[in-house]
């Protein structure tokens, strides 16, 4: 069997590959331009990649192609259409990275709400030392147990989030297309008015692209934090950062961009150094242990799909 891994450095360079290693010849690169996609496939049995677009044209020369593992849960950067077509299947890794990323979210939701990046600075700089004074309390904070926390998408990820929400004593409602669940339901407008803290946690797809917008950012309170760890362009970029800059949303944290990674032509890169923003570089999915797993499961997509058994197929 011939496996072509066409992003290695995107799993980080101290993962073990040797669950996939184990189970044909393996060809790996660091990352692969799209104009050399081709040429690195055109042999292969089996693709695994991360954020490699792989469609109709980087795809035209793949005669022995029978399988891509996608190692991450969403797919957006697939041509499910064309696999479809060619009857090339595709396996996914569901809920590999649900606590690392909900990690995150919380972690940088807290930060931004505590303002420690403020904080530490002050003792960082040697402010703190010269002031004489024993304690800063500027900017002021809030406890969470007295905010609203919207959770934006109801799924694992958005699901582990609420209920560290809720342990923190937060109000939680829950904006989601499946109507059961722990938590209090409610609209996407009822949410962006109502959060303290926005946490986005939607795959990408024609429905949920830009679906926080301009007039629902408005829409917000000129204190809420809006915590973004699910795909860049489900939200209004543009927006965000301009909310930030007339300072009518409180602040902002980011793990992923329409753009990866983001050049300065985007409307983050200016507002990247504010106290009031913690953007991060999608990192969030990528805990030792989610990485570790991710693998695990490829590698079992890959022996199930060759023993003939459906596991984890999107097509």
């Amino acid at each position: 069997m011939k496996i072509v891994i066409l992003d290695k450095s995107t799993l980080g360079d101290d993962i073990d590959l040797t669950p996939i290693y184990n189970l044909g010849e393996c060809a790996e690169y660091p990352t692969t331009p799209l104009e050399l996609v081709y040429e690195r496939v055109r042999d292969a049995e089996v693709i695994v990649t991360n954020k490699i677009k792989l469609n109709e044209v980087t795809l035209a020369g793949a005669e022995r192609l029978k399988l891509i593992c996608v190692a991450a849960t969403g797919y957006d950067n697939i041509d499910t259409a064309y696999l479809q077509k060619k009857g090339i299947a595709l396996c996914n890794v569901p809920g590999y990275s649900t606590d690392s990323v909900a990690q995150v979210t919380v972690s940088m939701a807290l930060s931004l709400v505590t303002h420690l990046n403020v904080y530490r600075e002050f003792v960082r700089s040697g402010e703190y030392s010269k002031s004489g004074v024993a304690n800063k309390l500027s900017p002021v904070y809030h406890e969470v147990s007295s905010m609203t926390w919207g959770v934006l998408g109801g799924g694992a990820i958005g699901t582990a989030v609420a209920k560290v929400a809720q342990a923190l004593g937060c109000k939680v409602l829950v904006c989601r297309r499946k109507q059961e669940g722990d938590f209090p339901l409610a609209d996407i407008d009822t949410l962006c008015r109502e959060a303290d803290i926005l946490s986005i946690h939607l795959p990408l797809s024609d429905s949920t692209r830009g679906i926080l917008t301009k007039e629902r950012i408005e829409s917000m309170k000129k204190t809420a934090v809006v915590v973004n760890t699910a795909r860049g362009a489900v939200t209004d970029e543009k927006a965000l950062a301009d909310a930030i800059k007339a300072g009518k949303i409180g602040a902002l944290g980011v793990d992923v961009y329409s753009v990866e990674p983001f050049g300065e032509d985007h409307p983050f890169y200016e507002i990247k150094d504010y106290d009031n923003v913690c953007l991060t570089p999608h990192m969030g999915w990528g805990s030792a242990e989610a990485r570790a797993r991710c693998v695990r499961m490829m590698a079992e997509n890959i022996t199930r799909f060759f023993s003939g058994e459906i596991h984890n197929r999107i097509v």
